[in-house]
């Protein structure tokens, strides 16, 4: 109805004005004069509502300048002027709404398109429901090219989905059978099946529209500034016109400097900017919830992220699998994910998705039970496996089956395995089973080698036994997220000054963490309260954005400024008490909303700046009588226009800190990136194999052969092809020919260890290594596990996560 008015206001406007040109020219300046005037006094009328509306809502808008001018213009009898008025308050008013209603378009289509439908199975044949009849536990269908409804599992074959209107990614993604999706995304593969895991009012897309329906962009500080200015620009205006009235004993001087006085470009620019600011940061799958937030993240100089699910993945993820004497490592991952697969603990997960992924899924258990506070325990192939805590009763590694074994088991945190995360306050899973290096230790040798490479790495500990006999160990970390240093130093670019780490996990963890990524300062063994007072310092300083995820980060959220939430995964209360919510898994999204922020609040201030100065220059000309006042009011007109039409300039994409990345060199970089997870098994096996140097030769040569089979046929092809293929790519993509250098330079030297490996085997002969081989054989496979380990997290970090800026 408003836009509908305002069209009608800006047509009757612009046709009188027409009207009165048009008589003027046919020689009837009588009847222009009158069809002028009468088109001024009517657009008193709604001018002055505008007023009494500002009134209501205690401001004090520089409408009332139009006001007095539109009066002014039908005292000294200037109807051209008075009816040039009428059209620039028309066109700025309909420019105004039209540039708020372009930029809220990316925020209404996030709700508009809200899932409305579903396909439930009844009697095993899908039929078309209300989306609000699907319950928990219901099997759904989702046909090719509709949206998934609810979230749930895919229960069918792989789904392959476009996520571009939750995340702005526009490759499509790939889920197994098992893995979760959210509602709000599109099948853009064949139809699936989908159980669901909520119902549509708990599902992930009601809580984004729930959001967006908060967003709004006049409550933005630079916004409020406006209605600040009238303030006493309104009371200047009324100044300047009554001292050049005064001084000139000219009245239509002082209608002059009312005319160009109107309206203030501030009020155009500032609400059209900031909307379209909010507009771009839906496109990038970021709601902000409101145009303060959006204005107070533009100007935000220290940056405050909580550890864990922030800065890691927030979910642990197999380090390493180190198999006891007698055993390999894919037997002991295939035994511990045998009896895990029933579990739903996120540790159980983590090493039933290694086990898959090194295709060791085929080995089942019987009779499974769970044992709180210990473990999970079944029969695989007659022999009973435990997995979990090191029981008291188990037989170390080094010792004899009959003898006494040589670890108590009492207790070890190391070696709890099981228990809940939650349970330190810190939500860190890392923090719950971390090895503690203060504990007495009773145990075997081996076994405590394992405890002190786990409290080296800061790693959970998973302990397998076979009959009462250690089998060997899982090492499982949190890892730090592959985009985390690339989004740091792109938020620094964006004008962030101190990065902060601020966590409930043991300092030495976050240490480790906060070496490498660079953050400024840590604060660690937070509780909550703690976490709220670390936020509040930093935000006395200057403004703070804080990032989080957990419920224990609610408080420190609403301590900051602006308050963040990893929404795809955080909890309901960070969610509610951010201001921005981040609707992926993607630490990057926050680089962007912040480079679109910033950009939106420069353009706000620039676009309002120039217009508020031209328009002080133009009162001055009218002041000394150089400027009519229909003159002015067309200067004034072309002003507002001009400052509109810059504050629009937000909606468009800007350079700001995101390299962007072209769909070729993006394909490649997801191809390598995949490829990476098929070979950390190899890199694994490198340990093992230098640690089995030490124990039967044939033994040794067995493994040798294995790692260099690896070497040949998987890893030396993929650094061969990354040097062909991906590097050449990146290089033009960087612009710079050294970018690559560093890393080729990694190729060069993983292929001179490979090949020396190559030669120790031609000496070692069918017996195995010889004694004098054994210490270079060594130095050789750690070095090429150092090496790749090295490599891979090098190109994760500075290559494979620029995947995501694909266009």
């Amino acid at each position: 109805m408003k836009k509908l008015w305002l069209t009608v206001f800006l047509s009757g406007t612009v046709a009188a004005l027409a009207a009165g040109g048009v008589l003027h020219l046919a020689g009837l300046p009588g009847w222009g004069d009158a069809v002028w005037a009468a088109a001024t006094a009517a657009a008193v009328l709604p001018a002055l509502w505008w007023v009494i509306s500002a009134l209501r809502a205690r401001r004090l808008g520089v409408d009332a300048i139009a006001v007095l001018a539109l009066v002014g213009t039908l005292v000294v009898q200037e109807y051209l002027a008075g009816a040039l008025i009428a059209v620039m308050l028309s066109t700025g008013r309909v420019l105004e709404e039209y540039a708020l209603a372009r930029a809220g378009r990316d925020l209404t289509a996030l709700y508009e398109r809200a899932p409305r439908w579903a396909h439930r199975y009844e009697d095993g044949v899908p039929k078309r429901v209300d989306v609000a009849a699907v319950r928990r536990g219901d099997l759904l269908a989702v046909p090719a090219g509709e949206m998934v409804p609810v979230d749930g599992v895919v229960a069918g074959h792989t789904a392959v989905l476009d996520e571009s209107a939750l995340t702005g990614e526009s490759m499509p993604v790939e889920y197994p059978e098992g893995e979760s999706v959210r509602s709000g995304v599109v099948n853009a593969g064949s139809a699936f099946d989908l159980r669901a895991t909520g119902t549509a009012e708990e599902s992930t897309y009601a809580g984004v529209v729930r959001l967006a329906r908060e967003t709004e962009a006049g409550s933005a500080p630079v916004v409020r500034l406006a209605d600040r200015f009238a303030a006493w620009f309104l009371p200047a205006t009324l100044v300047i016109a009554g001292l050049a009235w005064a001084l000139s004993g000219d009245l239509v001087r002082a209608v002059a400097v009312l005319v160009v006085a109107t309206p203030c470009p501030l009020l155009l620019a500032a609400p059209a900017a900031i909307a379209s600011g909010l507009s771009r940061t839906a496109r990038h799958g970021v709601v902000v919830k409101g145009g303060g937030a959006l204005e107070s993240l533009g100007r935000a100089r220290t940056l405050v992220l909580d550890k864990t699910g922030t800065l890691t993945e927030g979910r642990p993820q197999v380090l390493d699998v180190v198999p006891a004497p007698g055993y390999a490592a894919d037997e002991v991952l295939s035994l511990a994910a045998a009896v895990d697969r029933v579990s739903s603990h996120v540790l159980a997960t983590a090493i039933v998705h290694a086990a898959e992924a090194r295709g060791l899924d085929g080995v089942t258990a019987a009779g499974v039970r769970e044992r709180p506070g210990s473990g999970t325990e079944g029969t695989v192939g007659g022999r009973l496996v435990r997995v979990g805590k090191l029981p008291a009763s188990a037989v170390p590694a080094d010792t004899d089956a009959t003898g006494d074994p040589a670890a108590t088991g009492t207790g070890d945190p190391a070696a709890t395995g099981i228990a809940d995360p939650a349970a330190t306050g810190t939500g860190d899973p890392a923090a719950t089973d971390a090895p503690r290096t203060d504990a007495p230790r009773t145990d075997s040798g081996w076994v405590a080698a394992q405890r002190a490479r786990a409290a080296l790495d800061s790693a959970i500990t998973v302990w397998i036994t076979v009959d009462g006999v250690v089998a060997g160990v899982v090492l499982l970390r949190d890892a730090v997220r592959a985009d985390a240093s690339r989004t740091l130093r792109r938020l620094r670019t964006a004008g962030i000054d101190r990065v902060v780490m601020l966590t409930g996990d043991r300092a030495e963890v976050a240490q480790g963490v906060a070496a490498v990524l660079g953050v400024d300062d840590v604060l660690a063994e937070r509780s909550p309260a703690g976490k709220v007072e670390g936020v509040r310092e930093e935000a006395e300083r200057a403004p703070t954005v804080m990032v989080g995820d957990g419920v224990n980060d609610a408080p420190a959220l609403a301590a900051a400024q602006v308050g963040v939430a990893m929404g795809a995964r955080g909890s309901a209360a960070s969610t509610q008490a951010a201001d921005v919510v981040l609707t992926t898994d993607r630490l990057d999204r926050l680089a962007d909303a912040m480079d679109v922020a910033r950009r939106a609040r420069r353009i706000a201030v620039e676009s309002a700046g120039v217009g508020i100065g031209l328009s002080l220059l133009a009162m001055a000309f009218a002041a000394f009588g150089f400027l009519p006042p229909a003159a002015g009011a067309l200067l004034q007109e072309a002003i507002d226009v001009a400052v509109i039409l810059n504050a629009l300039r937000a909606l468009a994409p800007g350079r700001g800190t995101r390299l962007r990345v072209d769909r070729p060199t993006g394909e490649l970089l997801q191809r390598f990136d995949q490829e990476h997870a098929t070979l950390r098994p190899a890199l694994e096996l490198l340990r093992e194999a230098a640690d089995a140097l030490d124990g039967p030769p044939r033994t040794a040569l067995t493994l040798l052969r294995r790692v260099h089979d690896a070497l040949d046929t998987e890893i030396m092809p993929h650094e061969q092809e990354e040097e062909q293929r991906l590097y050449p790519a990146l290089t033009r993509l960087l612009g710079d020919p050294e970018a690559t250098v560093t890393m080729s330079r990694a190729h060069a030297e993983i292929g001179r260890l490979a090949d020396r490996l190559a030669r120790h085997l031609e000496l070692a002969g069918e017996d195995g290594p010889r004694p004098e081989q054994r210490d270079d054989l060594r130095a050789c496979l750690y070095g090429l596990h150092a090496v790749l380990t090295l490599h891979f997290a090098q190109e994760e970090e500075a290559y494979f996560s620029l995947a995501g800026h694909a266009d």
